[in-house]
């Protein structure tokens, strides 16, 4: 017991350093020492998203937090995928076995056709096989393809876990609710089953912690919960389309939108139950149709004020993603390394508190050189 207190001490004080400060109940969250580097989906730029080959990759080039994204099972297991649509991301196409459960299902407000984690026990996902999803744009990963397997939630952490000890540096964990709402209406409760999950393991009690999800509800059900378990984590409301209504709201009629949340007086209401917010890079400098930066926002600028930090998603290498001002000649789906750390180096220059990258080695160079 003696030496477990020691490693979960350990675990605390360098979380502590990377994480800034532990939040006290009322108080606004303190700085991060740094911007911090989220590793999205691990380091998907490179390896197919949500393996543990791109959470190690993740890990390697310098993340400081990895991210699960997390959907249900038909028997209840959390496990990692963006969405619980699996069509892009595994072969389940190609498994005539599994043919018949093709189908089309609305999910907070989209309707997509494909295969769906709902329809499959773990033991049967786990026969799946996981394949880039932008193949086109990163056809070096495709080589992957068929190499790994859908991991469960609880395996990640393990991981996580297991490379933390094995390095010698606390890694954070940023995960993502997905589909709260839907998988309510399905008769699921997930935010039950990740509070279960994370008060199971030693890591997630005492490692650096931040909680995501589209949902404003489900944060406000879960924020003390999540804090009794682990009391550094922070919550992170992320922000869609301006236009777009949370899907929980959404769900109930009403018609608060997502742009509604991100004016000073949203901004206030969302820090009553949330420590940061996570919108997308085009709500800090939006694009014209060509894809060129226009005038900055005063979004990460108003969000300080109320007291919420700012983590923005996605940084990705590529030409296609890049603001048109810093693309190179090379092709669309070139990778654009210099651009990548312009355009990072350009939102820390706003403030920003942390940033969502498919490519952690870029995001830890520009972070280390402003």
């Amino acid at each position: 017991m003696r030496v477990f207190s020691r490693r979960s001490a350990l675990v605390t004080s360098c979380a502590a350093a990377l994480y800034g400060s532990v939040r006290q109940a009322g108080a606004a969250p303190s700085l991060a020492p740094r911007p911090l580097v989220f590793a999205h989906r691990g380091a998907s730029a490179l390896r197919p998203e949500h393996t543990l080959a791109a959470y190690a990759q993740a890990i390697a080039d310098g993340a400081d937090f990895i991210e699960p994204d997390l959907v249900m099972t038909k028997d209840g297991v959390m496990v990692c995928r963006h969405e619980t649509n699996i069509a892009e991301t595994t072969d389940v196409a190609q498994r005539p076995e599994f043919a018949s459960r093709k189908r089309t299902a609305t999910i907070d407000g989209k309707t997509a056709t494909g295969w769906f984690t709902t329809d499959f026990t773990l033991a049967e996902l786990k026969t799946l096989r996981t394949k880039e999803r932008l193949a086109s744009l990163r056809v070096h990963n495709t080589r992957f393809d068929g190499h790994f397997d859908i991991p469960t939630f609880e395996e990640m952490i393990d991981f996580v876990a297991a490379e933390s000890a094995t390095r010698g540096r606390v890694l954070g964990l940023i995960p993502e609710i997905k589909h709260s709402t839907h998988f309510h209406t399905l008769g699921f409760d997930p935010e039950a089953v990740f509070l279960r999950t994370i008060a199971a393991h030693t890591y997630t009690r005492t490692a650096p912690l931040e909680v995501q999800s589209f949902e404003t509800g489900n944060l406000q059900r879960i924020g003390a919960d999540v804090r009794a378990i682990n009391p550094q984590a922070r919550l992170m409301l992320l922000m869609g389309e301006r236009k777009e209504v949370p899907p929980d709201l959404a769900a109930k009629g009403q018609k608060t939108t997502f742009g509604d949340l991100m004016t000073p007086a949203g901004l206030k209401e969302v820090r009553r139950y949330t420590d940061v917010i996570g919108p997308s890079l085009t709500d800090l400098i939006p694009r014209d149709v060509q894809g060129a930066w226009l005038e900055p926002s005063s979004l990460v600028e108003d969000a300080h004020a109320a007291g919420l930090l700012v983590h923005a998603y996605t940084c990705r290498p590529e030409n296609h993603f890049l603001p048109r001002q810093l693309r190179n000649a090379d092709g669309d789906a070139a990778r654009n390394v210099h651009g990548s750390i312009q355009e990072i180096q350009r939102y820390l220059d706003m403030g920003l508190d942390g940033f969502f990258t498919d490519d952690p080695a870029i995001g830890r160079r520009a972070v280390d050189h402003i």
